[in-house]
């Protein structure tokens, strides 16, 4: 049997990244390291350990049987390390450390286009702010990231912010299947039209539902798991979908046929939890976004 030797403990960020995203790209994304760099150190980690925790396949990684197993303990390890840091950074009352927001991967390079970051970056040099990239929602309580900004449920009395704005769909087909299908002229038509929509992960999603309820017997052309995947798919002519409109009225080949759609409006808010709201660093992230909500804003609404 191997004898598993002694491994770096921040090499599992780079498990649990890989884990969370499902490609060695989007995880390095997500930690602001290369490819390569995260492909280095998984395989770092997986030579101490003796054991193979990814497995490789056309559509991305997928964790093997052991690292299902062992996916929980990593993150256990990660929880405990995070709730370690930010005890000293409150109990040194220093604004210093790495905050770790979540949101839907098209807003990262929405606001990046802005130079909010480095705004951020420039008033707090001790601070660095990460993504975590995702249209799942990541559990604050456990320890999945510090501050969230999100659209939809807001887990009320357990998590506390602020509003940014509203969150706003409408319906897009591409010219090119209007010209070869036609053009719904009612909600009531979606059931006889080609449809994009999200993945039995996305099930309780607003999109979700209200698919179901419109157009209960349709067959989806497309099924993505993130709303940059709906972009795609109704740009490719695939189908009929919902998308947000900042999204989808900046895409000059989309036309926007119904919108916006009431059922699907949200509010978009800025959370963390109670505890995590008066540490130093979050309380001066969240000060910054108030003095940018102007640039903000415009992000998420259109």
């Amino acid at each position: 049997m191997h004898s598993p030797t002694q491994f770096q403990w921040d090499d599992l960020q780079y498990f649990l990244a890989v884990a969370h995203h499902g490609s060695t790209l989007a995880a390095g994304r997500a930690l602001g390291v290369d490819q390569s760099t995260v492909q280095r150190r998984l395989s770092a980690l997986e030579r101490c350990i003796g054991q193979s925790l990814v497995q490789r396949q056309a559509t991305g990684y997928r964790l093997t049987a052991f690292g299902h197993e062992m996916l929980p303990f990593a993150e256990s390890v990660e929880s405990a390390a995070l709730a370690f840091e930010r005890q000293i950074a409150t109990l040194a009352g220093e604004t210093t450390g790495v905050i770790r927001m979540t949101c839907p991967e098209p807003i990262v390079h929405r606001i990046t286009q802005t130079g909010m970051i480095d705004r951020f970056h420039a008033k707090y040099p001790a601070l660095k702010l990460q993504f975590v990239m995702s249209d799942k929602y990541m559990d604050l309580r456990q320890g999945d990231a510090d501050v969230a900004l999100r659209s939809g449920d807001t887990d009320d009395g357990e998590l506390v912010g602020r509003k940014i704005g509203d969150s706003i769909w409408a319906v897009y087909a591409s010219k090119a299947y209007i010209a070869q299908h036609g053009q719904p002229e009612r909600i009531e038509d979606l059931a006889s039209h080609a449809l994009v929509g999200f993945d039995d992960t996305m099930a309780r999603h607003r999109l979700s539902q209200w698919l179901r309820e419109v157009a209960p017997n349709a067959e989806l052309a497309s099924r993505s798991s993130s709303v940059l995947g709906l972009v795609f798919s109704v740009k490719a002519g695939l189908g009929v979908g919902a998308l947000p409109m900042p999204l989808g009225d900046a895409e000059p080949d989309l036309v926007r046929m119904f919108g916006p759609v009431p059922e699907l409006a949200r509010i978009w808010r800025l959370l963390t939890t109670p505890e995590l709201r008066r540490t130093p660093r979050v309380s001066a992230f969240f000060d910054f976004i108030v003095e940018e909500i102007d640039t903000l804003r415009p992000i998420l609404t259109g």
